[in-house]
C-alpha cells in the first residue's frame, strides 16, 4: 500500500482535513481554475509578441495620460448604462446563466 510520503493525492487529503472551513474554499477554487478547460488554455498559451505600432504606442500613451489626470468611467457607470447594478454583475459572475430558449421561427 502506498505511504503518505509515495500518494500525493492522500497527502493532500491529509492536509486539506488539516484545513479550516475559510482554506478549504480557497483550494477548492483554485482546483477548479486548474481543472477549467479555459483556464488551463489560458495558461499555456503563448505570449502575445506581437510588436506594438507607432500607433498602438500612441493611443497606450494618451489613454495612460487621461486616466493620470482622471479622465475615466467607473465600473458602476459603465454597469448602469446597461441597467445592471454592480450586485447584480457580481451574481451574474457567480451563477451560471440559463441557456435561453431555442425559438424555430425566429
Amino acid at each position: 500500500m502506498a505511504t503518505t510520503a509515495t500518494n500525493p493525492k492522500k497527502q493532500a487529503h491529509e492536509l486539506i482535513e488539516r484545513m479550516s472551513v475559510a482554506q478549504v474554499s480557497a483550494v477548492v477554487g483554485l482546483l477548479e481554475a486548474m481543472l477549467d478547460p479555459v483556464s488551463v488554455s489560458l495558461a499555456n498559451a503563448p505570449t502575445d509578441d506581437e510588436p506594438v505600432s507607432a500607433e498602438e504606442a500612441r493611443d497606450v500613451a494618451e489613454a495612460r495620460a487621461a486616466y493620470e489626470r482622471g479622465e475615466v468611467v467607473s465600473h458602476e457607470e459603465v454597469l448602469s448604462e446597461f441597467g445592471v447594478s454592480p450586485e447584480d454583475f457580481e451574481r451574474m459572475g457567480r451563477t451560471p446563466l440559463k441557456p435561453e430558449p431555442h425559438h424555430p421561427r425566429q
